[in-house]
């Protein structure tokens, strides 16, 4: 599989109580399970199952990942900042993997 490789747009400056917009991708192959290779055998399902989203240590969303979600699997939300800090991001893989990515925003 090629590099697991994700990517986080966070605005980089926000009022104080401005709600934002957020966007994550990973590249990932996500392979359903349900498919076979050339043997028959089963190909293992390999999945990103799980995101989450902390704003300075607290959570601000999760969402669980089934396996109808498609390859690079997209993920838009929004939050509201009150002060400046850091989103931390963790895409957890069903081999056990763990990706993650941090976001600085600064607010005034």
């Amino acid at each position: 599989m090629a590099k697991v490789k994700p990517r986080v747009k966070v605005p980089k400056t926000a009022s104080a109580g401005e709600v934002i917009t957020i966007k994550t991708l990973i590249s990932h192959k996500m392979e359903s399970g349900q498919r076979k290779d050339s043997d028959g055998k089963a190909i293992p399902r390999q999945i990103i199952n799980k995101f989450t989203a902390e704003f300075n240590g607290q959570p601000v969303f999760s969402a669980d990942i089934h396996p109808a979600v498609s390859a690079n699997p997209y993920l838009e939300f929004t939050a509201k900042v009150s002060e400046s800090g850091k989103f931390t991001f963790t895409w957890v893989d069903d081999d056990g993997s763990v990706y993650t990515d941090e976001q600085e925003i600064a607010v005034s």
